[in-house]
């Protein structure tokens, strides 16, 4: 967000810790909307007085047309191109590097060569068919809301999946790949949760010969049926043969990786699930510190998908994890705000000789929270909680730990509801005072008013 000149001075004491004068809340609300730079709600054409900058969205060096549909913060714009995963020693990049170096050396082609290519430098804006319709995700699907992605228009987004580039990679020419990247979602706040993420995905394509090559009689098998069912156990078009052999190719990859990272030992179940692009899906569970956990999604990839790529002799698996997922729980990172951290106390842990070296991260001193609630009525339309939660954090940033929805009331007589935030404040560097949490504090009820239409309770 552009902040005016008045005000920018005021949010640059707190991150600068200098002492901050109070706030004209009255004028600022006068002299600033945000609208324009947040994109939540502009419409029709851009007015004649704007620049170039305020009609389009500039990311990586491009520009892209604003729309009624634009809603990409500069908050988050200034994410991009950061390339944690890329930046050596992070342990995103730790985590990326052990699970690519386990590819490198366990699946060699014939030729002696790794059998994966990975690819982990493509750009994250990608358009929305790429991001859904690549996929199979029907128009409706719930995926899809403004309120859950962003937008640089109708036709761009940021991308909300690495899945996004599974398509072109399949159509030009690849059978077995990995994608790490950046992905973006409007989201709650909370120490698991941020708008910004990391991907990895994993893609492996078979042909007749390849899938069947170690099967007694497999010269008698086939990938494909006509005149079948879809059935919980297969797609209409695949054999059943077909279908477990890639479903056991897919699990015990997986199965492998997984205890290569936590190790020999790991206790792991398989959870039935449903995605738009794989059937049939699953996903894995890990038992970790006495509690199952969640850390991947995967399945048999859906031959209509596979076959727009121009793949229509093969089918394959395809999986997905999250780098930041793993990194908690091998690391024992608390905060996911933390992987954003330039404090070198919290980067130097992770120099290590060798990328399977062990670490264990060794908390930082532990600054104390601020407290403070906002309550307002709500709008009679048109409210979501992305929004506010967006909102905090283009003005906020990572000194909101966590935003928690405490308290909600529907009056009697007006049938009015009223929601009451308890926003919890935390530097990860150095203790806030309660004046300079205000100031953001402030800031952010006026802009609630302006920008999502609420009654402030204040």
């Amino acid at each position: 967000m552009r902040l005016c000149c008045k005000f920018l001075p005021l949010l640059e004491s707190v991150f600068l810790n200098e002492p901050s004068p109070r706030l004209n809340v009255n004028h600022w609300a006068v002299t600033h909307r945000l609208l324009p730079c947040r994109g939540l709600t502009t419409k029709g054409p851009a007015s004649s007085h704007l620049t170039r900058q305020q009609e389009s969205v500039e990311v990586l060096g491009k520009l892209f047309p604003r729309d009624d549909y634009t809603n990409v913060t500069p908050k988050i714009l200034s994410k991009v191109g950061r390339h944690l995963h890329n930046r050596a020693h992070h342990p995103l990049w730790l985590v990326k590097e052990r699970i690519k170096a386990h590819f490198y050396n366990s699946y060699m082609g014939r030729s002696g060569t790794p059998l994966f290519s990975v690819h982990d430098n493509l750009s994250p804006v990608v358009s929305v068919e790429q991001n859904f319709d690549s996929l199979l995700i029907p128009a409706d699907h719930v995926s899809r809301k403004k309120g859950d992605n962003y937008y640089l228009n109708r036709g761009h987004m940021l991308r909300a999946h690495t899945s996004a580039h599974q398509r072109d990679l399949v159509r030009s020419g690849l059978d077995a790949f990995l994608v790490a990247g950046d992905v973006y979602r409007r989201d709650e706040i909370d120490s698991s949760h941020y708008p910004v993420f990391h991907q990895m995905e994993g893609v492996r394509l078979f042909s007749n010969h390849e899938l069947f090559v170690q099967v007694e009689h497999g010269e008698d098998l086939r990938l494909f049926e006509s005149g079948s069912c879809r059935t919980p156990q297969k797609q209409e078009t695949h054999t059943l043969e077909a279908v477990k052999l890639v479903e056991f190719s897919l699990k015990r990859t997986l199965t492998r990786l997984v205890r290569h990272l936590f190790g020999e030992d790991l206790e792991i179940c398989w959870v039935e699930c449903y995605f738009p692009f794989t059937h049939p899906s699953y996903e894995m569970e890990v038992r970790f510190q006495g509690d199952w956990l969640e850390v991947l999604g995967c399945g048999v990839m859906e031959q209509e998908l596979v076959h727009s790529a121009g793949a229509e002799n093969k089918m394959g698996w395809a999986f997905g994890l999250g780098l930041e997922r793993l990194a908690m729980v091998l690391y024992g990172i608390p905060d996911i705000r933390l992987f954003w951290s330039e404090d070198e106390r919290f980067l130097k842990q992770f120099r290590v000789p060798h990328i399977d070296d062990t670490v264990t991260y060794q908390q930082l001193s532990k600054y104390p929270p601020l407290i403070n609630d906002i309550s307002f009525w709500l709008p009679a339309d048109g409210y979501m909680e992305n929004d506010f939660y967006d909102l905090v954090r283009t003005i906020a940033g990572d000194l909101v730990e966590k935003v928690s929805l405490v308290d909600q009331f529907t009056h009697p007589k007006t049938e009015k509801v009223s929601h009451c935030y308890r926003l919890t404040y935390r530097h990860m560097e150095r203790t806030l005072s309660q004046e300079e949490v205000r100031v953001i504090h402030q800031a952010i009820e006026t802009a609630a008013e302006q920008e999502l239409g609420v009654q402030g309770r204040f």
